[in-house]
Order: C-alpha cells, then sequence, then structure tokens
C-alpha cells in the first residue's frame, strides 16, 4: 500500500555524506524533510512572502558579495532578518569566509552552519539529488528485483511460483540481485522509480527447503546491489490452458506503480520453462524498444505485405 508518511532524514546524515565543515551545530537533532533547497536571494534583500524555512538555504559567492557590499550595520540587520526565521540549516560553498558575526547569530537562533568548498551549482545539484532519494514517497511490495542487462526487472507473482529460484539462476549467470520478498520502491522523480531492499534482509533470499541464503557472501559483491531503477515488471502466473498469452508481441501492457506507467510482461509457468532465460530475452528485447525495434511490429508488417496488403495504409482511418 502507498504511504503518507512524511521522511526526514538526520543533518547529521547529510553532514557525513558530503564532507561538510561544522561551524555551528546545535545540540539537539536536526532533520531535513523537504526535498527542495533554496539560494536566498530575495530573503537577503528583506523580502521574505512565501519563505518556506524548512528548506536548507545555500549561500554562494553572489549572495556573499552582495552582502559584503552593504553598510556594516545594514549588513547586519539583514543577516539577523534572515536568521530570525530559522531556516532548517545554511551551508556557505567555495570555502566561504563566515564571520563570527554570522556564528553568533547562528547561536542564537539555533541555526546550523556548515560549510563547503564544493562550487555552488556542483553542491546544490548533488544535494538535490541526494534529497530526493533518501525523501521520496514509497511503497513496498512483494516481489524480486533484479538487474538484468542494466535494466532493472521487477519479478511479481503469487508466493511458491519461483520468484526467488528465477532470481538466483539470474545471478549465476552474472546478472545482480537488489532485493528479495519485499522491495522499497521510491519514487524520485516524475519519470522514475528506484528500489530497493529492506535493510534487515539485504542481500538475503529465502528457498523453501533450503531456509535463508545470504547472496552477498556465496556469490561474491558482483552479484548485488544496492538499489536500481525500475525499468520493466514481469508477472509470473501459473500457466492456464483457456487463456490466451501474447504471441507476437506487438501491444505493451502496463502496470500503474505510484503513478507512474511501467511496462510489463504477462508470463505463463509451468514445468520446462526456463524463466531465467525468458526473463533474459525479456530484459534485452525491452531495451529494443526503447531503441525504436519493436520485432513483433516489424513480423505484422512482413506478413501484411506478404498477403499484399499496403503498410502504409496501417493506422489510417477510412
Amino acid at each position: 500500500m502507498t504511504s503518507t508518511q512524511e521522511y526526514s532524514v538526520n543533518l547529521k546524515e547529510l553532514i557525513k555524506e558530503f564532507s561538510l565543515e561544522e561551524l555551528y551545530m546545535p545540540d539537539h537533532e536536526v532533520m531535513v524533510t523537504c526535498r527542495d533547497v533554496n539560494r536566498p536571494g530575495l530573503p537577503l534583500v528583506g523580502f521574505f512572502d512565501h519563505f518556506e524555512a524548512q528548506r536548507i538555504q545555500i549561500i554562494g559567492k553572489v549572495e556573499s558579495l552582495y552582502l559584503s557590499s552593504l553598510d556594516p550595520e545594514f549588513n547586519n540587520k539583514r543577516r539577523r532578518d534572515f536568521f530570525e526565521k530559522k531556516p532548517v540549516a545554511i551551508i556557505f560553498t567555495t570555502s566561504l569566509e563566515v564571520n563570527e558575526t554570522t556564528i553568533e547569530y547562528a547561536k542564537e537562533f539555533d541555526v546550523p552552519i556548515l560549510r563547503t568548498s564544493q562550487p555552488t551549482s556542483a553542491f546544490m545539484s548533488a544535494l538535490i539529488l541526494s534529497l530526493s532519494t533518501r525523501l521520496a514517497p514509497r511503497i513496498t511490495r512483494h516481489g524480486v528485483l533484479v538487474e538484468i542487462y542494466g535494466e532493472g526487472v521487477l519479478i511479481l507473482g503469487d508466493s511458491g511460483i519461483g520468484k526467488s529460484e528465477t532470481a538466483i539462476e539470474l545471478v549465476k549467470r552474472g546478472h545482480r540481485l537488489i532485493a528479495d520478498d519485499a522491495v522499497e520502491i521510491k519514487r524520485v522523480s516524475d519519470k522514475t522509480l528506484v528500489g530497493s531492499a529492506p535493510e534487515l534482509i539485504r542481500h538475503y533470499v529465502e528457498l523453501r527447503g533450503i531456509g535463508i541464503i545470504d547472496i552477498r557472501r556465496i556469490f561474491g559483491m558482483g552479484a548485488v546491489k544496492m538499489s536500481e531503477k525500475i525499468d520493466l515488471v514481469i508477472s509470473l502466473e501459473f500457466w492456464d490452458s483457456e487463456k490466451l498469452y501474447d504471441r507476437f508481441g506487438t501491444e505493451t501492457e502496463y502496470m500503474d506503480i505510484m503513478g507512474l506507467k511501467i511496462p510489463k510482461y504477462t508470463i505463463p509457468v509451468k514445468p520446462g520453462r526456463n524463466l531465467a532465460i525468458i526473463l533474459e530475452i525479456a530484459a534485452m528485447n525491452h531495451r529494443q524498444r526503447k531503441m525504436g525495434y519493436n520485432t513483433g511490429a516489424e513480423m505484422e508488417k512482413k506478413l501484411m505485405e506478404s498477403f499484399g496488403i499496403d503498410t502504409g495504409l496501417l493506422g489510417k482511418s477510412e
């Protein structure tokens, strides 16, 4: 089910990730809940309408030069007005000098002050990407996520249908496991879903009759991956002789996951079918389609031409 929980990340984790220098940190924990960041150009000139204090504020060379151009008394007023809004954190980029008055305001209003040597634009891009991933809305689905030829393939199906066994066979064939049993799916952008495993069961696979196995220890670090984009969904179902399955592949089926449509194949399962090879072909075929070639459509076109039908009329209304 979809979670409505508001996610947060401890500022200490961001400090560690980006090797930020702590100029002032409060004694209590600081939690960041907003994925967006802000360069406070207008607030520094006194315009605070729609100012969002929950955003991390980035001070670069432009903001610093503007403040230094002001009369010292006016400069202090602008900075004090800014700190009074109590932003969640302020980060100075490009190793900018931070004077003692700024540190005093930070202590007075309990606002963390951090610094990085990175250029402003590059740092903002990396920070937004990190926050988008950490704070993304998410759901957990029962299934298996593997990387096959660079494609993130989410395998769904009833319990006992063979998802875990297929994943192990794929790992033996050189592909990588991301998650087994529970897949945590995050919507990190309007176009991208990223899947990972809950930390407690990361790299583990359950095999009925054998128990829990550690893929990383048995097959090595190259057999696992922390996270992967979800490019394709494979739905496994027990073979139904009464059901008509797609034999040409001209139509694309989709599954809606968190508002995004992900291409989906439904694969019937019966004794004797090598699911690992089928999934490899599905992943390669999907990559081929993304590059603009649809084998089913090409075959259909050849069949039409063999019957003397003008394929240029396909799709046109009479």
